[in-house]
């Protein structure tokens, strides 16, 4: 976890994600990455492809920079290494082409929820970072002043195609040193019984080293209510979850969860995509 890249809009949630960011940096030597994406009025956008320098645009720049060079300054990033970006684009392409350029091993971004965010931040903005990103994504609700990585949930079908995923999510847990919950979400729609759900776990985990885990099958009326309140049963510090990209979730998920849980629950939650 060399490079971490958290894009600001300089919004009180952008400001959680970077703290939570400052954390894990100083624990691995990380280097941050604060990128701000600037979005310019359609006039402006369409004077710089056309290769024309317009003063408003300059102005945008400037003032982007400079509360990025404020933003950089903040105590608790003292002793890391901050790189500051600002980048005219669209949001979900200037996030993933920085992400490719800059070999980022991780994103973390702030989140209100299902009213979203002003400004970068606004709720389609994360969702699509989450749905699309081949890089594990963070996502942060919330100041967490202590923040740590205790306890995981990762929820999910243990289906084949998570496997390569979930090694991604082990080497997280390892990393901090969690305690992983691994759970299956049994709906009316998606009953299946226990001794089949039970052989399905254990053979999946079975695959792996872990020796720090709980698993167990939690009954509710839809699988996103039931990672929430399972979550909250057990205090978990983060939700781990494996995308499908576009396509939505192989199997058990379908393309809604993700998005849902960054947008109803509190809790923290880092996607890898399949």
């Amino acid at each position: 976890m060399k490079r971490i890249l958290v894009p600001t809009d300089f919004s009180e949630h952008a400001e959680d994600a970077l703290k939570v960011a400052a954390k894990i940096a100083k624990k691995n030597d990380s280097e941050i990455i604060i990128l701000h994406m600037l979005e310019l009025p359609h006039q402006m956008n369409d004077a710089i492809l056309g290769g024309t320098s317009i003063p408003e645009t300059m102005l945008f720049m400037k003032k982007a920079n400079e509360m990025l060079d404020e933003t950089s300054a903040r105590p608790y990033l003292q002793g890391i290494q901050v790189t500051e970006i600002v980048k005219m684009d669209k949001p979900i392409h200037g996030i993933t082409q920085v992400s490719q350029d800059n070999e980022i091993d991780l994103i973390v971004m702030g989140s209100h929820g299902s009213s979203g965010i002003e400004e970068l931040l606004i709720g389609s903005n994360t969702e699509k970072v989450v749905r699309n990103s081949e890089i594990p994504v963070l996502v942060i609700k919330k100041d967490i002043s202590d923040f740590k990585v205790e306890n995981i949930v990762f929820a999910s079908d243990f289906s084949e195609e998570t496997k390569k995923p979930f090694e991604k999510l082990l080497n997280f847990t390892k990393f901090f040193g969690s305690k992983i919950h691994f759970v299956t979400i049994c709906t009316p729609n998606s009953f299946k019984p226990s001794h089949i759900v039970e052989k399905t776990m254990n053979d999946f985990i079975s695959q792996f080293n872990i020796t720090n885990y709980t698993s167990q099958t939690y009954n509710d009326t839809n699988i996103e209510k039931g990672i929430i309140n399972f979550s909250n049963g057990i205090n978990a510090d983060i939700i781990g979850m494996c995308t499908h990209g576009r396509t939505g979730f192989a199997h058990f998920f379908n393309g809604s969860i993700s998005e849902g849980l960054v947008n109803h629950t509190i809790r923290p939650v880092i996607t890898f995509k399949i």
